[in-house]
């Protein structure tokens, strides 16, 4: 299982706290400074008072007995719970389970879930896992565990019943889109190994690379599947698409570098806190592994953070063509600060902008040809991106979207290419991509094209 606390998705993380600081105004404004801030002080220790009483209330008169820790905790992912959904708390378990997961290696059945109205959504099963294999879909909500319900559980505490020894089973009540009746499907537990990058080659020499999670071996995987793909085209590989569909994100500094695989020189992504020292500002400092050869990116409602910085990047540079649909939408940086007793903390720290100054937070990134999934509309419910979450930090402080200038690199075909699959499209079928992936099959046609149109401006 992809083990997160409150929202089980990769954030954008960065491994050290910022250290902040503090400035103070003109001169004429320290008075009123100082006792705005001495009234800020008293109001805060009237509110300890208050939790301290109900603390006390607490252990005293609760229905049953209940451990000082676990009030206390809870308490404290309340107070970061409470600012986005982002920010959290962990333990000392949780804590341990998101580094390991972050080496792209833990165990359970391999979903990225969230919490929805007191039930378990599926954000999306992570590829060759028993849930994926078990045919568990994006957006299916999970309503009962082994034949009980979820409602009542902590995300955490739903989290641990979907663990369990290797070989074991369990059995997922489902509610999918589309369906009258609840679905059961059994899924078998397994030591989650992800293979986080994946490649092969499709017709005229054109490399597909597959990144499902920013952990610490995407870079090099994604380095790695560039120089085996160059070796079986020859040395002639004439284009890529990389595909970040459903690819939830993770570390930064990896989203940078795979961007870096392609850019060569200028801003990748820049990042704003509260205060200005603590502001950052990446350039690529690479060489671009394809020397400019044609490049599609996939993405969709399911591409979040790492994902959308990488998308964002080749866009504003101009080289990569986005093809699919709106990614999620999240442009915050979350940093994990350890605490004492082995948890820590992931704060909201700061939101990213695109190369051109975009803010992507809440809005998320537009493709620059849209191609839909399936023939159907978007799901009717649930949380579909960031913009439908409670307390989502605003987007401010970045240039307005409508700062890039029009594309006039696109090849004419782009125009032609369908907004969805035609009547009758076979059903997707993870086993057979090259005939069921439509977004795919026109990421193809658009890169063959790019292809074309490089070789007759040489």
């Amino acid at each position: 299982m992809n083990f997160r606390q409150r929202r089980f998705r990769y954030g954008l993380l960065v491994g050290a706290a910022f250290v902040a600081g503090a400035a103070l105004g003109p001169t004429a404004n320290i008075l009123g400074h100082a006792v705005a801030q001495d009234h800020s002080r008293a109001e805060a220790s009237q509110f300890l008072k208050i939790f301290g009483d109900v603390f006390e209330r607490v252990r005293a008169e609760y229905v049953e007995p209940v451990k000082d820790k676990e009030v206390l905790e809870n308490a404290i992912n309340g107070m970061l719970t409470g600012l986005d959904p982002h920010s959290s708390y962990m333990n000392a378990k949780a804590f341990k389970d998101m580094q390991v997961q972050t080496k792209g290696e833990f165990g359970g059945l391999g979903l990225e879930v969230t919490e929805e109205k007191g039930l378990i959504k599926v954000v999306s099963p992570i590829d060759d896992t028993p849930a994926y294999r078990a045919g568990i879909k994006a957006g299916d909500i999970i309503t009962a565990l082994d034949g009980k319900t979820v409602l009542g559980l902590t995300l955490n505490e739903a989290v641990e019943r979907m663990r369990g020894a290797p070989n074991s089973r369990i059995l997922l009540t489902i509610k999918r889109e589309g369906s009258d009746k609840p679905l059961e499907i059994g899924v078998i537990r397994e030591i989650i190994k992800i293979q986080v990058v994946k490649y092969r080659m499709e017709p005229d020499n054109i490399g597909y690379v597959r990144l499902s999670q920013f952990t610490e071996k995407a870079d090099a995987g994604v380095r790695a599947a560039i120089k085996a793909l160059k070796a079986q085209a020859g040395g002639n590989l004439r284009g890529l698409i990389l595909d970040l569909r459903n690819d939830p994100g993770g570390l930064l500094d990896q989203a940078i570098a795979v961007s870096q695989a392609f850019v060569e020189q200028g801003e990748i992504v820049s990042t704003r806190a509260r205060h200005s020292q603590d502001s950052q500002r990446w350039e690529a400092r690479g060489t671009d592994l394809l020397g400019g050869a044609p490049l599609v990116v996939l993405i969709n409602g399911g591409s979040a953070s790492a994902s959308e910085i990488v998308a964002g990047a080749l866009q504003d540079h101009r080289r990569a063509i986005l093809l699919g649909t709106k990614s999620f939408g999240k442009g915050s940086v979350q940093t994990v600060i350890p605490l004492q007793g082995g948890g820590a903390m992931r704060l909201t720290t700061a939101r990213y902008y695109t190369p051109s100054g975009r803010s992507i937070q809440a809005t998320g990134i537009v493709p620059d040809v849209i191609v839909r999934e399936t023939r159907e509309g978007p799901a009717s419910f649930g949380l579909e991106r960031e913009s439908d979450y409670n307390r989502v930090l605003s987007n401010s402080g970045g240039t307005p979207a409508q700062v890039l200038p029009p594309r006039t690199d696109l090849p004419p075909v782009a125009k032609q290419i369908p907004d969805k699959p035609p009547e009758g499209f076979p059903k997707f079928d993870p086993m057979k991509p090259d005939e069921t992936d439509f977004q795919l099959q026109q990421a193809v046609i658009l890169a063959q094209a790019m292809i074309k149109q490089r070789s007759a401006a040489r």
